[in-house]
């Protein structure tokens, strides 16, 4: 629990006239050193609590951890498809071109998305559902969606595809928020009917368009989003235990009708390779990870992903980045992954905003959600999902559809009371302002002489 999560903007923002431990501590830098390890770490924690609980840390973790994750893996999507590329007759840099241009796209989303005021973000939710809703009817129309690898989740414009079926999920985020905020205003949400409806039609919804593509790994991330807004909304404990029981019975159901689903089941914790080459994915993404070793063969010099390891840019990247960057690699895209999450529910939870609080939610349990599932694939303690790794994997539109959630949550993070103080401070005190100070001419502000009486004629 976070210190003063309760109050109006503060995400647990230090009180008026609280002392900076940091410069307590620094103050007597010889009493710091001479003190012994038990103070040591309590001057830590303490330098610790006090950055965690400043009104901009979440907005700067956000920002921060996006951006390690964008430039680290475009680092592997480099490494990890040059020789898919060259096996391709394409340039080495093929694929990482690609990616670049889908992340400075990106980028372009994500300020969009985190200048615009919140109230814009309002205006604009049902034009996004309808619009997603639109683009995956189209999918599931024969002779329009196109179909890679089993699945028909994308639409071919020529110079490059898309798939609507990632945009589903800010559809979801958006929408789902709006609604449940204008119930809670209205006061209906203890109402079992308004709590469902049309929460729940609108979402079964998007799965069924989904899934008529084949996409099962995207369906299972919208129903975590889906639990967690009823979570955040408090829906009734037998609310959930009946929704989870249908949902069990469901996905057992299109587990079992879909044979290449149940072998991906019985993949999970595989050691060895089958006769007849089943589980051959899995076996080798723990390969890679036992062929790093702590710190990894380096970059650009495994050897899995010259033909071993499918996908190895792709739903196997983390795999690939094992191999190659080792255990302090792959801990370091898990770290980054859990300060991002950190900074989502510090958001969620430091806030009255009741669509602030239920649009964060939603968007950290959707990056979270999807990277545990890529992660526990790779890992092979889940079933090969065929889910990217947000921010990380190869992928335009999954890239586009996680940067604009990102800022999305910039624009939640900054609309709280204090982050709008804490970045006006920041601007009127920025360093660059205080330079120009310096450097630019004062404007002259002495006052003009008096004009001198008339002379008297004589």
């Amino acid at each position: 629990m976070v210190a003063g999560q309760g109050r109006e903007g503060g995400s647990g923002a230090p009180e008026q006239g609280a002392a900076n431990p940091w410069r307590v501590i620094s103050a007597t830098t010889t009493a710091y050193k001479s003190a012994g390890p038990v103070a040591r770490v309590q001057a830590f924690r303490a330098r610790l609590r006090y950055a965690l609980d400043r009104p901009l840390t979440p907005y700067l973790l956000i920002i921060g951890s996006t951006l390690l994750l964008v430039v680290l893996g475009l680092l592997m999507v480099f490494s990890a498809s040059q020789i898919l590329a060259l096996g391709q007759h394409h340039s080495a840099q093929y694929y990482f071109l690609k990616q670049l241009i889908a992340a400075l796209l990106g980028l372009v989303l994500l300020i969009g998305f985190a200048s615009v005021p919140l109230a814009v973000l309002r205006v604009i939710v049902y034009p996004v559902m309808f619009g997603v809703i639109g683009a995956l009817a189209l999918v599931a129309i024969p002779g329009i969606g196109m179909e890679i690898n089993g699945n028909r989740n994308w639409l071919d414009f020529g110079f490059f595809q898309f798939q609507p079926s990632e945009f589903a999920k800010l559809a979801l985020v958006l929408w789902g928020a709006d609604l449940l905020a204008r119930k809670q205003k209205a006061g209906t949400l203890s109402q079992w009917k308004h709590l469902l409806v049309p929460l729940v039609p609108g979402a079964l919804l998007l799965l069924a368009l989904i899934m008529v593509g084949g996409d099962m790994g995207t369906s299972m991330i919208l129903v975590a989003m889906l639990f967690a807004m009823l979570w955040m909304v408090g829906a009734p404990l037998r609310l959930f235990v009946a929704t989870v029981g249908v949902a069990v019975v469901v996905c057992t159901a299109l587990v079992v009708t879909v044979p290449h689903r149940a072998e991906r089941l019985g993949c999970i914790g595989v050691t060895k390779l089958d006769p007849e080459g089943a589980c051959f994915q899995a076996l080798h993404g723990v390969y890679s990870f036992a062929l790093g070793g702590p710190f990894g063969s380096g970059l650009g010099a495994g050897v899995e992903k010259w033909g071993q390891l499918p996908e190895a840019h792709t739903d196997f990247i983390f795999a690939a980045t094992g191999e190659e960057l080792g255990l302090v690699g792959t801990l370091s895209v898990i770290g980054l992954f859990s300060a991002l999450g950190y900074a989502g529910i510090r958001v969620a939870i430091g806030t009255k905003d009741p669509f602030v609080r239920y649009a964060a939610g939603a968007a950290t349990t959707w990056i979270m959600a999807q990277a545990m599932i890529n992660l526990g694939s790779a890992l092979g303690l889940l079933p090969i999902a065929g889910v990217p790794l947000p921010l990380f994997s190869y992928g335009g539109s999954a890239m586009l559809s996680a940067m604009s959630a990102i800022g999305v949550l910039l624009c939640l993070a900054r609309s709280t009371s204090g982050a709008k103080a804490a970045l006006a401070a920041r601007s009127k005190n920025s360093r660059i302002r205080r330079r120009l100070a310096r450097v630019l001419p004062r404007r002259r502000t002495t006052a003009r002489p008096a004009p001198r009486p008339a002379r008297r004629e004589r």
